[in-house]
C-alpha cells in the first residue's frame, strides 16, 4: 500500500511539473536589433515604418481613427492626428494590450481647437489588440492600432522620446 502512494504522489508531482510548462509567454520581449530612430505613419497607406535613420526596419498594417481622413482636431471627432510627435509615454497595463503614447495635443493643437470652442482630445496611443488592423476598417477613437504579437515586438523596439511622424 506504501508502495502504490509513492507512486500515486510521485505521478502528481511529475504531472504538476509538466504544467509548469504551459506557461502563457511574457508579452514583455526584448529587441537587439538596430535603434529605432523614427517612426512614419503613412495614414492613406495604412502603414506604419520604423525607421533606423533612412532604412525602413519593419513595417506594420494599421488601423487608425473611425473618421481617418484630416488631422485631429478636437476631442471624439474620430481622427487621428497629423504632423510630428514624439513618444512620450509606456503603458504596460493598456486595455489594448500594449500601448506607447503620442504627444498629442502639441501647444498648436491646443490652440486650434480652443478658438474652435473645443477641447483638442489626447490619449493618442499606438496599441495592440486582438481585433488588429483589417482591411476598409478603422475603428479607434483616434489612435494608430496593430496586432497584440506586433505591438509586443513594437513596444520592445521604441524608447520614449522617439520621433513619430504621421503623415496624411
Amino acid at each position: 500500500m506504501r508502495a502504490v502512494k509513492l507512486i500515486l504522489a510521485f505521478a502528481l508531482v511529475a504531472g504538476l511539473a509538466a504544467c509548469g510548462g504551459n506557461t502563457p509567454p511574457s508579452k514583455f520581449k526584448t529587441y537587439d536589433g538596430p535603434p529605432i530612430t523614427m517612426i512614419q505613419v503613412q495614414k492613406a497607406n495604412r502603414k506604419m515604418f520604423m525607421m533606423s535613420g533612412a532604412r525602413v526596419v519593419h513595417t506594420y498594417d494599421i488601423a487608425l481613427g473611425f473618421q481617418p481622413v484630416g488631422h485631429k482636431q478636437f476631442e471624439g471627432d474620430g481622427k487621428t492626428p497629423e504632423g510630428t510627435y514624439i513618444i512620450d509615454r509606456r503603458n504596460p497595463n493598456s486595455a489594448y494590450h500594449l500601448s506607447v503614447g503620442v504627444s498629442y495635443p502639441n501647444a498648436n493643437d491646443r490652440i486650434n481647437a480652443l478658438a474652435a470652442g473645443k477641447l483638442p482630445g489626447g490619449d493618442i496611443f499606438i496599441h495592440g489588440d486582438s481585433r488588429g488592423p483589417k482591411p476598409g476598417w478603422d475603428w479607434t477613437a483616434g489612435c494608430i492600432a496593430v496586432t497584440d504579437a506586433e505591438m509586443e515586438d513594437i513596444y520592445a523596439m521604441i524608447r520614449d522620446g522617439t520621433v513619430i511622424q504621421i503623415l496624411p
